[in-house]
């Protein structure tokens, strides 16, 4: 078994573990209850259906998932396809990152980037909203990006162009926002694009957001299209043209294509200057 694989297989392992982590977070995040605390009520996970406290067997991320056929050992509820969902996308993730990030250092900080972006995803589809203390911390992130890749060429076109590109993307989503007064785009998605900008890049940032337009079209048309159909009715869910969905995830889902497809509709655009 060679080295490379081993590697792989770990960030695999490291990005599900971590998939855990935010399934549990976004059921506790902002209702009080405590996130990493081991012992008391609060502190370990339980079913939500009988309340049983889970043990290490229950916990597996994934695997536990397939062992119990998606269903609590203990009252044989069933569990939400949420918990191997996130796991595996975390895991993927986490794959992904490391083949294309050089660098233990690089890996950790667009790992911590990625899976904050995937708590936001979780979160954006649960409550329709982008919590700003995730925001607030990816910014922060986007800026020691910033200020790290500036250094030995500090003024240069292309760091110009990095700091320019936040504002700039997030301008229109932040002018949606204003004028509609957040009915047609939430306020968070302008602070998300604007972390979004200064990680990607200008060029790769305008792709990422033509993407997320694009297939935020593709899938909001798609689902009236299905609700037309015979048999949409079995489907709990239910949208027309004024119905609320979720942007954020289309974002992400933009960016993700951007950094790890290569995709830059405008990559020669720095030849004009």
């Amino acid at each position: 078994m060679s080295i490379s694989f081993l590697l792989v297989l770990s960030a695999a392992v490291l990005g599900a573990i971590i998939g855990s982590f935010l399934n549990a977070l976004s059921f506790r995040f902002n209702t009080g209850r405590r996130i990493l605390a081991l012992s008391g009520k609060d502190g370990r996970s339980r079913c939500m259906s009988c309340g049983h406290t889970l043990e290490a067997l229950d916990l597996v991320p994934i695997f536990s998932f397939i062992f119990l056929r998606g269903r609590c050992r203990w009252c044989g509820s069933r569990i939400s396809w949420q918990y191997p969902l996130v796991e595996a996308v975390a895991a993927l993730l986490s794959v992904l990152v490391f083949l294309s990030v050089p660098g233990p250092i690089s890996y950790g900080f667009w790992l911590l980037v990625w899976m904050t972006l995937l708590f936001i995803v979780i979160y954006d589809l649960k409550h329709t909203i982008i919590p700003w203390s995730c925001s607030i911390f990816l910014a922060a992130l986007a800026i020691i990006f910033l200020l790290a890749s500036q250094v030995g060429h500090p003024m240069s076109i292309f760091g110009i162009w990095g700091l320019l590109a936040g504002p700039a993307l997030a301008a229109p989503l932040f002018l949606l926002s204003l004028v509609s007064g957040g009915r047609w785009m939430g306020w968070g998605d302008s602070a998300l694009e604007l972390s979004l900008g200064w990680l990607l890049g200008f060029t790769a940032g305008l792709s990422a957001l033509l993407l997320a337009f694009w297939s935020g079209a593709l899938i909001g048309l798609g689902i009236l299209f299905y609700q037309r159909l015979p048999w949409h009715k079995k489907v709990s869910v239910t949208m027309n043209m004024r119905s609320e969905m979720p942007f954020a995830p289309f974002l992400i889902l933009g960016a993700a294509l951007a950094l790890f497809c290569h995709v830059d509709f405008f990559s020669q655009i720095y030849l004009l200057f």
